[in-house]
Parts: C-alpha cells; structure tokens; sequence
C-alpha cells in the first residue's frame, strides 16, 4: 500500500504552489485556488487497513467556541482545530494578506478551509463557491440556497467527498463582505453536521 504523504511534506507542496503560482495581480485565479486546494486535501488521514463494521454513532455536537481573527475579519471554529495560517508555513511564500489567503484546520473529526480575495466585481459569491472545490474528490449535491445574512449575498451547497472514507460528508458555502468574497468547506463524518456548522462560523464572522 502506498504510503500516505506527511502532513509537513503536503504543507510544503502548499507553499510551494503558493510561491509559483502567486499571480502579481493581487486577485487568486481559479486555477491556483484549486491547486492550492487539492494539495491541501493530501493532508487528510486514511486507515491504514480496514476496520471491521460497527454501528453508526450518534451525531456529533460541534461546538464552534473558537474565534479566528486576522486580515480585518473574524470568524468561528471548533476549539480543536483551529485555523493555520497556509502561507505562513514558509517565509519565503506570498503572505495571507487582505486581499488574499487560505487558511485551513485538521483532526480525525474534521477538516476545515477558508479562503479569500477581492472581489472581481460580482455581488455573486458563486464562482469561488466552485473554486474550493476539487474537482477530483468533491461533488456538489446541486441543491443550493442563496440567501442574504446582515446584508452578504451568500451561497450553500453540500457536498460529498472521496478524500477520506473517514469524513465522507461536507458542505460549503460562499459569501461577499465588502470588497472580499470567502468560501468555506468542511469535510464532516456525518451528512447532518455540515450545515450546521457553517452557520454557525458565519453567525459569528464580521469583516470590516
């Protein structure tokens, strides 16, 4: 069996497309989100070997009492996993800024990322919605909401994932504040978990 790249080596691979990619333009294209994206999901754990069935668990409380602030916004996470910043991983990478960054947190229960940029001149947050996710693990259920929170258009879908047979439910959503447009997915062990989740991080983010 192949072994499973290590946590450091997938952060470096991050930072690496980071450092190529980076446009000078301070916008993220599309294609270096998914990039920076898909490396990041190589973090994820998989079982060594196959565990003998067992009954499914109750649905897990999450509990989102952590408050990540940075780059003139603020938004809630779970206590235990707290958000990394990608790009500060290595000196010699472009930076999370404010108009630009991934951040991204990992257990054996989840895995969250969040990513920004300024907004390309659309009020609809959908198109980096599509950018967050990998084309290769993710699909969406094409079962959106659009709806508007303390004035921010934003969008929900969710999500099912081949990145883990550990987490292989999700969702995710996008939304514009100010000049900045955020997407954020989570990869969850149980369908019911996503959704709440996410709002409950988007009840609790401000921008300025």
């Amino acid at each position: 069996m192949k072994k499973q790249t290590p946590l450091l080596s997938t952060f470096s691979l991050i930072l690496f497309l980071l450092a190529a990619c980076a446009p000078k333009q301070i916008q993220l294209p599309d294609e270096f989100v998914k990039k920076a994206v898909s490396a990041t999901l190589t973090a994820l754990p998989a079982p060594t070997q196959s565990a003998p069935p067992t009954a499914l668990p109750a649905p897990t409380a999450f509990s989102l009492a952590g408050l990540f602030c940075e780059y003139q916004f603020c938004i809630g996470h779970p206590l235990d996993v707290a958000f990394f910043d990608v790009s500060a991983k290595q000196s010699s990478a472009p930076p999370n800024t404010y108009s630009q960054g991934i951040l991204a947190g990992l257990n054996g229960k989840l895995f969250i990322q969040l990513i920004w940029q300024l907004s390309p001149g659309s009020s609809n947050p959908q198109f980096l919605f599509d950018a967050i996710l990998n084309d290769a693990v993710d699909v969406a259920a094409k079962n959106s909401s659009v709806f508007l929170v303390r004035g921010m258009n934003v969008v929900y879908d969710d999500i099912s994932s081949t990145a883990t047979s550990t987490l292989p439910y999700g969702g995710g959503g996008a939304w514009t504040c100010g000049d900045r447009v955020f997407a954020w997915k989570v990869y969850t062990p149980q369908a019911e978990n996503a959704r709440p989740l996410f709002d409950a991080a988007l009840d609790r983010f401000i921008c300025e």
